[in-house]
């Protein structure tokens, strides 16, 4: 038995002296907001922008997508709405936009996320290529904050900023939450140190210029946005990150739905490991070739020790040799709980989304979820160490906008 006390000591302290490397990030993130501001650097001015959508099946959500684009009256717009062989309305939909000047609407077999895509690119003419996904709100900033981000030649791309639309259940006000921590504090601070690691898929801007030396989304890989941002850094370009450049989308609102997506993150990040394992410990890719072990560590080897660590603790009280202390102080201290909610302050304050602290009591859920997100990476290592074939599992929409946006 004192075999399973030691184990339970050092898994504590590995995932303990790991969380104190992510304290780094409160002084990187604050960093952020003193960096050097530089005008953006373009061809053209203002240049071309193409916003590529792709959809399957996203009748709920679509025209709302594109009427905020075009609320957007940026003066040199492409729109471009690929429908990957909906069965649904979807397809006619957009074909009541074909007649608008500027906007391009193409339909093709279902093939996948990463296809329809390519298939948008084809038909973009743009300086700058925007992908967004079909459920995205923008706001009448979202362009020209973006743009802002390409400061300078060697900023390929640029990721914005993400917060859920549909706030009307526990799970997407804890989801709320962490869209915080995830994309306005995190993002922050690793875009301080060039190591942002994913233009998101659901607000992401290219140069086009990038992509035509890159090459466009793989198609195999089921993590196409991080796959991609990987080799934005791996040609020598920088990532960046605009907060402000705000686009408002669904969240998973069932746990069936949350499994899922978090599953085809998981083995998106998994893939993409293995596809650029040579990026790792690389000096040829400066930091970031040495944030990127630190990533898989906090990604993929913390949740499988943080499982088997809360498998430990019931074992170890049952014989009578607990190292925790079984009352409310001890759990909160052993589930990371107040740093969490810390963390989630933190966040709020530099977004300034000041109304969102009236979510703050869904924060205690961040236990249980983070259970189910070490489940999840488990589950996901063993769908790729058996070879089972990565499927999208597209994301049901509620059509739910449970928050202004703007």
């Amino acid at each position: 038995m004192n075999t399973l006390l030691t184990l339970f000591f050092v898994l504590g302290f590995t995932c303990f002296a790991v969380g104190l490397l992510t304290l780094a990030y409160y002084p990187l993130a604050l960093a952020y907001a003193f960096r050097r501001r530089r005008p953006p650097v373009f061809r053209h001015s203002p240049p071309l922008v193409s916003v590529i959508v792709p959809a399957y099946n996203e009748e709920r959500v679509i025209g709302r997508c594109v009427e905020s684009i075009l609320a957007s009256r940026y003066p040199r717009l492409e729109l471009i709405l690929v429908d990957d062989g909906s069965t649904d309305r979807t397809l006619n939909i957009m074909r009541r936009y074909k007649k608008i000047p500027g906007v391009i609407v193409v339909s093709k077999p279902n093939g996948g996320k990463a296809s329809a895509l390519n298939a948008g690119l084809v038909r973009a003419r743009g300086e700058i290529i925007f992908f967004v996904d079909a459920d995205g709100i923008f706001t009448p900033r979202t362009i020209p904050e973006m743009l802002r981000g390409f400061d300078s030649p060697r900023v390929g791309a640029v990721c914005g900023n993400d917060a859920p639309v549909n706030l009307n259940r526990l799970q997407t006000r804890l989801l709320n939450i962490q869209a915080h921590v995830g994309s306005g504090f995190v993002r922050r601070a690793l875009a301080t140190i060039d190591c942002l690691p994913i233009v998101s898929g659901n607000i992401g801007a290219f140069r086009r210029s990038v992509l035509a030396s890159i090459g466009p989304f793989r198609e195999d890989c089921i993590g196409e946005d991080l796959e991609l941002t990987w080799r934005v850094h791996k040609a020598g370009y920088r990532v960046a990150f605009q907060p402000r450049a705000m686009v408002y989308a669904e969240v998973p609102s069932t746990l069936r739905a949350l499994w899922r997506q978090r599953v085809r993150w998981a083995r998106g990040l998994l893939q993409t490991a293995r596809l650029h394992r040579d990026m790792f410990f690389n000096p040829r890719y400066g930091l970031f070739g040495f944030y990127l072990p630190l990533n898989f560590l906090t990604m993929v080897i913390i949740p499988l020790l943080q499982l088997l660590s809360a498998i430990l603790l019931p074992i170890l009280a049952l014989i009578g040799q607990s190292p925790v202390r079984l009352d409310l102080l001890g759990l909160i201290a052993w589930t990371g709980l107040g740093m969490a909610l810390f963390a989630s302050v933190f966040s709020i304050a530099l977004d300034r989304a000041w109304s969102d602290l009236k979510y703050l009591y869904v924060v205690p859920l961040w236990v249980p979820y983070s259970l189910f997100i070490d489940v999840v990476m488990l589950w996901a290592i063993i769908l790729e160490l058996t070879g089972v074939r990565a499927r999208w599992h597209k994301a049901e929409r509620t059509g739910v906008a449970s928050r202004p946006v703007g």
